[in-house]
């Protein structure tokens, strides 16, 4: 590995970069200042509160931006609480809905140990990217220019008639030889691992930035309506997405590689146990569970999945993604499976029998608004089926906690068919029925605004507030 000791063998190896086509973004100095910046920020530890639960703050620091997740929430909001905490080496941060990698990015980079769960198979592919820290990164360099020249050479030989119809409509034939000549070329230049993933993380960033298709959070809409007027094209904004991840690698590796944090990224399920993790071993849970607002996780990443293969149809997705996450999208409902008693689980009636009749009021009367709805969607099986899965995730968490220590969750309220579910309220209750012993909320935000000229809109009032449980 280049060994990164002083700013001169940081200007030395950019020099070395540039022999292989990728030239920084402005001067040493320019680079180093902003980053140092982002230092003192940190170091600070400011930023808006109400900002805490959006992705925003990650789409400017260094390896967070390597994915555009906005399901994710602010890194800062993990380094203060990292702080209040008082967390230090060898204390543990667990985030059982770790996406790509939020949480344990903030834990390794404070020299915390962490672990995270993602049972979405692609996303826990992203975070595992993100926190490989040790690459060697003149040899990316050296990979890139032979993946360049192979893919430039190699331009047509690839047939797109592979790919699902969504992908040829978010991109002119052009872009999208180009793009699959860099995807096969990876295949087929790279033989290590880490960075033929380096490399796919950059391709995968790639996807968005030359799509002439809508491509912001949830979904992709390649329709004519809301095209780009300019395409980019697929090498330059390749090549600008590897000079942007090296450039924060090399930050990363100046400065905190030096961290012997140990972290454990698990690709499966928050209901169920893990050996790995032992009872009473952590000392704080933070995370943001998936919002009871119907966003369909596994959609999120469709064109991802499609044009690397993972999935061809969404039979397949469904199978491989969304049969597998906790209940959050109506897309995810099988009506079948919610017959008796409104579909909410035995569990649940147990553990807290005026919660369960509480929620089965309310699951009953989305029952009954669904059938003048045109869409009829199963809000009221997504309700039952929501509360039931993070009752689970609930009774894990707690059991794994050590005795006096927090769970901490950022989460927002709903209202489907104008029904209001203060979620917060309702897990609260659910914490306690599960050995929680005391619960506050800190409201972030007033949300929905943005919705109000809808006419399909219900008027409840909602906000995103952080849920605190101690055991």
């Amino acid at each position: 590995m280049y060994e990164i000791k002083n700013r001169k063998d940081a200007q030395v190896l950019r020099g070395q970069l540039a022999l292989y086509g990728l030239p920084r973004a402005g001067s040493d100095l320019t680079v180093k200042k902003t980053k140092v910046d982002w230092i003192r920020k940190n170091d600070n530890v400011y930023t808006e509160i109400s900002d805490y639960g959006t992705f925003r703050d990650s789409l400017r620091a260094p390896i967070h931006r390597w994915f555009k997740y906005p399901a994710g929430y602010s890194y800062k909001f993990v380094e203060a609480k990292i702080r209040q905490y008082h967390l230090k080496r060898r204390d543990c941060i667990l985030d059982p809905f770790v996406g790509c990698g939020t949480t344990c990015i903030e834990a390794k980079r404070h020299g915390v140990d962490s672990i995270g769960i993602e049972a979405h198979q692609f996303i826990h592919w992203v975070a595992n990217v993100k926190l490989n820290w040790q690459i060697d990164l003149f040899e990316i360099g050296s990979y890139f220019q032979k993946v360049m020249e192979y893919a430039r050479n190699s331009i047509g030989s690839t047939y797109a008639n592979e790919l699902p119809e969504l992908v040829h409509k978010c991109y002119s034939p052009q872009n999208l030889t180009s793009l699959l000549a860099i995807r096969d070329a990876i295949r087929h230049v790279v033989i290590s691992e880490p960075i033929q993933g380096f490399l796919n993380l950059a391709l995968t960033d790639t996807l968005r930035n030359a799509s002439k298709a809508a491509t912001g959070w949830p979904y992709i809409s390649p329709s004519k309506l809301h095209e780009r007027i300019h395409e980019k094209e697929a090498f330059a904004e390749f090549q600008s997405q590897v000079s942007r991840m090296l450039e924060d690698l090399e930050f990363i590796q100046m400065y905190y590689c030096n961290t012997d944090a140990d972290v454990t990224l698990i690709y499966g399920d928050s209901r169920e146990p893990h050996d790995c993790i032992e009872e009473g071993s952590i000392d704080l849970a933070l995370t943001s569970p998936p919002y009871l607002n119907n966003y369909d996780y596994a959609d999120r990443t469709r064109l991802e999945t499609y044009f690397f293969g993972w999935y061809r149809s969404w039979g397949e997705i469904t199978e491989n993604v969304r049969d597998h996450l906790m209940m959050s999208a109506t897309t995810q409902v099988r009506r079948e499976e919610f017959s008796e008693g409104g579909g909410i689980s035995e569990n649940l009636k147990n553990a807290d029998p005026k919660f369960y009749t509480e929620l089965l009021e309310k699951v009953n009367r989305l029952s009954e608004i669904r059938m003048n709805k045109g869409g009829r969607k199963s809000y009221d099986c997504l309700v039952a089926g929501y509360f039931n899965d993070m009752f689970l995730v609930l009774k894990q968490v707690c059991r794994v906690l050590k005795s006096g220590s927090d769970f901490v969750l950022v989460l927002g309220d709903s209202a489907p068919y104008g029904v209001y579910i203060p979620t917060h309220e309702y897990l609260a209750r659910l914490a306690l029925a599960v050995g929680f012993s005391s619960w506050k909320v800190e409201e972030l935000r007033k949300r929905g605004d943005k919705w109000r000229e809808n006419p399909q809109r219900h008027n409840v009032k909602l906000k995103e507030v952080i849920l605190t449980l101690r055991k």
